[in-house]
Parts: C-alpha cells; sequence; structure tokens
C-alpha cells in the first residue's frame, strides 16, 4: 500500500511527463504545497533548471552547498548568474567545528585515505548542510538526469523521499546531456568553462577531474574510487540503520598501490 506521499509523488511525476520544462516548473508550484528548494551544484544542468525557476519569478528558493573546496571557475559562474537573473543563491556551508576536526584528525586531504573518510568529509561538507538547507521543505528539486552514471540510471522525475518527508522532483530526470546542452545555448544560460574543458560533472576541485574518451559523465568524480561507491550522500535511496546519508562505513577496503595517492593529486 502506497502512502499519500508516494501517491502524490508518482501523481506528480505522470502529469510533468508531457510538459516542457517551463511548464513542469509551473506545475510543481501550482501543485506542491509548501516550501520549494532547489539545490543547484551550478553545473550546466542546474543552470538549465535555475534559468527555468528565476524566468517563472514563483516561490522557489535557489540554495547551494558551499563546501568550501569549490573551483574558482564555479565561484565565478555563481556571481554571473546572481547578475544574469537579479537573484541571490543563499550558500549553506559546513559547520566549521566539524571541518575544523576532520582536517585536524585526517589532514587537508585526508578524504583520499579511504571511501570512509572521503564519505564522511562528503558528510560535513554536503549532507549536513543540505537538511539545514531542506528543513521544513516540502519539494526539493534537483537536477539530476537518468542519463549521468548507471547509479542514476532509474530516477524519475518525481518520488517520495519519505526519510525527508518531501517530494523530490528532478524536473530534467528524463532529458539527456544534448538537451541541457541545446537549451543553455538557445536560452543564453550562463555556465562554468570548465564544462568545456573536459569536465561534465564538476564537484569539488580535489575531487574532480576532466573525463576520458569513452567515460560516463560521472566517472571523473571520486576518480580514485570504485564506481559502486561514487555518490557523496546527497542522492541515495537508504542509508545503514543510525548512519547519517554519506557517513556509512565503506563496503570495500583495498590498499592502494604506493603511487595512488600521488596519481590522485
Amino acid at each position: 500500500m502506497t502512502s499519500p506521499l508516494e501517491n502524490a509523488a508518482l501523481d506528480l511525476a505522470s502529469a510533468m511527463a508531457g510538459l516542457d520544462l517551463k511548464g513542469r516548473i509551473a506545475l510543481i508550484e501550482a501543485t506542491v504545497p509548501g516550501r520549494l528548494v532547489f539545490t543547484t551544484s551550478l553545473g550546466i544542468e542546474d543552470q538549465a533548471l535555475t534559468h527555468a525557476v528565476a524566468m517563472h519569478k514563483g516561490r522557489t528558493e535557489i540554495v547551494t552547498l558551499d563546501t568550501g573546496r569549490l573551483y574558482p571557475e564555479t565561484y565565478d559562474t555563481w556571481s554571473e548568474t546572481e547578475s544574469a537573473y537579479g537573484i541571490r543563491i543563499r550558500a549553506y556551508a559546513p559547520e566549521r567545528e566539524a571541518e575544523e576536526r576532520f582536517v585536524a584528525e585526517s589532514g587537508i586531504n585526508g578524504f583520499r585515505h579511504s571511501v570512509a573518510a572521503r564519505q564522511a568529509c562528503c558528510g560535513f561538507r554536503k549532507v549536513e548542510p543540505l537538511g539545514r538547507a531542506l528543513d521544513g521543505a516540502a519539494g526539493w528539486l534537483t537536477g539530476l538526469r537518468a542519463g549521468q552514471s548507471a547509479n542514476r540510471a532509474d530516477t524519475p522525475l518525481a518520488e517520495a523521499d519519505a526519510a525527508r518527508g518531501l517530494i523530490k522532483i528532478n524536473p530534467l530526470a528524463d532529458w539527456s546531456r544534448a538537451d541541457v546542452e541545446r537549451f543553455v545555448s538557445d536560452n543564453y544560460v550562463p555556465y562554468n568553462v570548465l564544462h568545456d574543458r573536459g569536465f561534465p560533472s564538476i564537484g569539488c576541485a580535489p575531487c574532480t577531474r576532466a573525463i576520458r574518451v569513452g567515460e560516463d559523465e560521472r566517472a571523473g568524480r571520486w576518480w580514485w574510487e570504485q564506481a559502486s561507491k561514487k555518490e557523496c550522500g546527497l542522492h541515495v535511496h537508504a542509508a545503514e540503520e543510525g548512519v547519517a546519508p554519506g557517513q556509512e562505513a565503506a563496503a570495500f577496503e583495498t590498499t592502494p598501490p604506493s603511487n595512488a595517492l600521488e596519481m590522485a593529486r
């Protein structure tokens, strides 16, 4: 038996399917009561969604998670976007004590020591701030696409997030990369110049590289890890009992070759 939240998400996904992006944003704002929050990473998908949200001039809040380790080009995109649309993108930053403790115990790049260490870093830099950003929200908009990676292949247009008690909405879930690039070009949307340098997905600077020919779009994220663990914890469906998403114990810990850390720099 499905819950009211699940039914609402299914109904929304069905109604969104036949609409363009402008229509999807209008539908979301008309049918989801309560606070709506769009979390942007300032990547190209999120820039397309920012354009649609900003042009709609509705009640959706646009926020970002400022991890403190972003590329300079990402901050430039942030500033350019605010200027282009006359908006402010609210930042949620890591808690100072958690960051200071992690760096003191593990080192400035201690996330490379193990999968668990990296997940812990994502935990205080992204997952905990996300929790504050979504506090009291009824709907959470993201720029997720099914085509971004195998891990995201089943991304729906809308789904129930029972843990957070909201509807998670992915208006670009059924778009291709080409669809996004065409929309950004046609609408003169500002975007991160790193996309032109082989970065289809852009996260923290120490944890993102350009991809190689034949790799999937998110292969440059935490590239020193096995693909099965390459999510930061923001977009997971279930967590281990009693553990916050993104801070799970590693399912595997292999001993890296002696030059692994050097290769990862």
